[in-house]
């Protein structure tokens, strides 16, 4: 494995680095205040390769590797990382699509998915199934001409904003064995929405259940084969685990670099702030967390990229540890900037909030824990 990084992922960061300065980081609290995200955004990413990173070039993607995704997603997090995860949750999506679609929805959906003209959103957990997901009872029921749905999702990110929604289904017994993804296009008769859920991060994201009332899809729109959605839904969580603990290292490098600015101006007994050594603890324990959870998080896109067969043990672990070390160094910067680390001004409150999720999110971090000893078990 090589530590450094090539030209092209130096410019792939940059670029994505000077599109969130410009694109996103002026505008992010107000989105928030507004509880959404401008739709005319996303088919700016389309138009930089952004909106199916891992989608192949013969299907009119970007075809980078998933080391390549993580540093898109460290790069606009420092911007905002509501805006980054649900452009993750995108490509996600994309990425499915790409690899279990249908030709025909492929050839009727593709194009604009990866412009996102498109924008698609993920629906697995319920109200009753979170953790334990593949108990989840959305029901999907064979039809003359495709697949009757029946159930509710809960805590989508884009619930009735999104184009289309991936939804794993029942369709077969209890058990993972028995769940199929199928793609429900916005409009469709029998798909609603509840209310917006009022979070406490990542609000710029409208978030609401997703109804599903004898919701009817014809056939073309079941993904892949039937009865391995929940294969197809681990496999992208692998890669969703990544984009997640990219986006609290991007959050708590801005939080960082904001604080090392802070510091070399704010005076205290006559000096600078960054001069006293109790203070300076702080930031390098700061950088040591972020650096090496960094190189953790790139070690396990690396297994993913190369197949090896514990990779996905490697991802909960970067995501485990990645989404709490983010949350860690975004809560010291702010207890270093002192009471004014309070005020919505310095922006280091919404990096607190938006990152808590992360650690529920993609897994909980306690599934993250129990997937690592479930491994570790195995391979005794």
């Amino acid at each position: 494995m090589d530590f450094a990084l090539s030209e092209e992922q130096t410019a792939i960061f940059d670029m994505a680095k000077d599109f969130g300065a410009q694109e996103i980081a002026p505008f992010a609290r107000q989105w928030e205040k507004d509880e959404i995200i401008p739709k005319d955004l996303w088919p700016k990413f389309g138009e930089l390769g952004l909106g199916a990173i891992y989608v192949p070039e013969e299907d009119g993607g970007s075809g980078l590797t998933r080391l390549d995704g993580t540093l898109v997603f460290e790069a606009l997090s420092m911007a905002c990382p509501s805006v980054a995860a649900f452009l993750s949750i995108h490509n996600m999506c994309a990425s499915m699509m790409a690899a279990n679609a249908t030709d025909e929805v492929k050839s009727r959906m593709m194009a604009d998915v990866v412009s996102m003209k498109t924008v698609v959103s993920y629906c697995l957990t319920e109200p009753g199934s979170g953790s334990d997901a593949a108990a989840l009872k959305t029901r999907a029921d064979r039809t003359n001409d495709g697949f009757n749905l029946t159930g509710t999702k809960a805590f989508i990110s884009g619930g009735g904003y999104s184009d289309a929604y991936i939804v794993m289904a029942r369709t077969g017994d209890a058990g993972p064995s028995g769940v199929s993804a199928m793609l429900v296009e916005d409009g469709s008769e029998g798909l609603s929405f509840g209310g917006l859920e009022d979070k406490m991060g990542w609000r710029s994201q409208p978030t609401r259940q997703v109804q599903l009332d004898n919701c009817n899809i014809p056939t073309a729109n079941l993904l892949g084969e039937e009865g391995k959605g929940f294969t197809y839904a681990m496999k992208g969580l692998d890669g969703g685990r990544l984009n997640i603990s990219a986006c609290s290292l991007g959050a708590a490098q801005a939080a960082m670099d904001t604080t090392l600015a802070y510091m070399g101006e704010r005076k205290a007994f006559g000096k600078t702030i960054d001069q006293f050594q109790a203070l300076q603890f702080r930031l390098a324990d700061n950088e040591i967390e972020l650096q090496a959870a960094r190189t953790f998080l790139r070690q396990a896109a690396w297994k993913l990229d190369t197949g090896s067969p514990d990779a996905s043990k490697f991802c909960a672990m970067a995501k485990k540890h990645a989404t709490e070390v983010g949350s860690r160094v975004v809560d010291s910067c702010l207890q270093l900037h002192g009471g004014y680390g309070y005020l919505a001004d310095y922006g280091l409150e919404k990096l607190v909030r938006d990152l808590r999720v992360h650690q529920i999110l993609e897994g909980t971090n306690e599934i993250m824990r129990l997937i690592v000893a479930r491994n570790l078990l195995k391979d005794r």
